[in-house]
């Protein structure tokens, strides 16, 4: 297998290891489950183990393709276990509540998102991982500047989601600087997948409308029209995800909270661009006042030149060729199955 390499620490003495054994947390989620896949690929089925929690079980190629265990962030012995029991040395913490879920169950959420990366980064620092968690668009606020939202700006979100986010930046930067461990992580825009459905977030419109529009429905959009946000195709996010844990340390500045993009469209937009292939599809627009607000406090446009300068960021889907592959791949997985000539069934 290819060696990629990490800065870690023994005890606060920085050096490189070599990244052997991966594991995900959070592996059954929209993003963990094609991050898994994408992983075993380029490392080996063996080496990436899909991490879940007990009710979220993986199926299918995930589980069959390579090593699953039970990995609860809010349980440190149980992390410290399977980081043992599997030799890891590098940590795709993916657990976190969507921002819709998060405002319904606040404790919830920052018990999984800080107390969970608290266990998460104990661990690391005990057995000498590096470790991946995203932020968010959402650790923005609505002082942040909208269009082309600096690198370093002001961070006031107003959801728990976003409080979360910012905490997670600063205690993994903290760990970083304190004992050493190598913390990375990126903000991601709305993420758009064709493979698995999203779960309570703000963005999940820009998924749901190509399925409507796939199935012949109506959309109902539950944004304001001009509602302007980030997004990306998983394809780039998992490139994002994988770049910057392979990236060399000695080029990165920030390590944590690096701005991505890769488009940014409202979704009078993407229903237009749908509409070239699709003449017949009609949206509607019925505003839910919790997503409006959360969407009004984001960026419109991010300014990911960090993350170009100092890791090579560079998306390779924009908004057309997007929808054409959503289009496209949507069209295979949801068409209805063919009806067989009477007498041949």
């Amino acid at each position: 297998m290819k060696k990629k390499y990490f800065l870690c620490s023994e005890n606060t003495t920085l050096k490189f290891a070599i990244m052997k054994n991966i594991l995900v947390i959070g592996s059954t989620g929209q993003i963990g489950s094609e991050l898994t896949m994408e992983l075993r690929k380029r490392y080996g089925n063996d080496h990436v183990v899909a991490g879940y929690i007990t009710g979220a079980e993986p199926k299918g190629e995930l589980l069959e393709s390579g090593p699953s265990a039970v990995a609860d962030v809010t349980d440190g012995e149980m992390l410290n276990d399977v980081v043992q029991q599997y030799d890891i040395d590098a940590i795709y913490n993916l657990a976190a509540l969507l921002s819709v879920v998060a405002e319904s169950k606040p404790r919830l959420a920052w018990k999984i998102g800080i107390d969970g990366l608290w266990n998460v980064l104990e661990v690391a620092r005990e057995h000498r991982c590096a470790v991946f968690t995203p932020s968010s668009i959402g650790s923005f606020g609505r002082e942040t500047p909208h269009m082309m939202t600096p690198q370093d700006t002001i961070q006031r979100p107003r959801t728990i989601y976003g409080v979360s986010k910012v905490t997670t930046e600063l205690l993994s930067t903290y760990y970083h600087i304190k004992y050493g461990v190598d913390t990375r992580s990126v903000r991601f825009p709305g993420i758009i997948s064709y493979k698995t459905l999203p779960g309570g977030g703000t963005t999940d419109y820009a998924v749901d409308i190509f399925y409507s529009a796939v199935r012949g429905e109506r959309f109902v959009c539950p944004l304001k029209e001009g509602t302007m946000l980030d997004m990306m195709y998983m394809p780039d996010a998992l490139r994002a995800a994988i770049m910057l844990m392979e990236a060399n340390p000695d080029r990165l500045v920030h390590h944590n909270g690096f701005n991505v993009t890769a488009m940014s469209f409202s979704p009078e937009k993407i229903f237009a661009e749908i509409k070239k292939y699709k003449p017949e599809f009609e949206m509607e627009y019925q505003v839910d006042p919790l997503k409006q607000f959360i969407a009004e406090s984001w960026p419109d446009r991010m300014d990911d030149t960090c993350a170009r300068r100092e890791w090579g960021w560079a998306p390779t889907y924009d908004i057309t060729r997007m929808t054409q592959d959503m289009l496209e791949k949507l069209e295979e997985k949801i068409a209805p199955s063919p009806t067989l000539p009477e007498g041949k069934a």
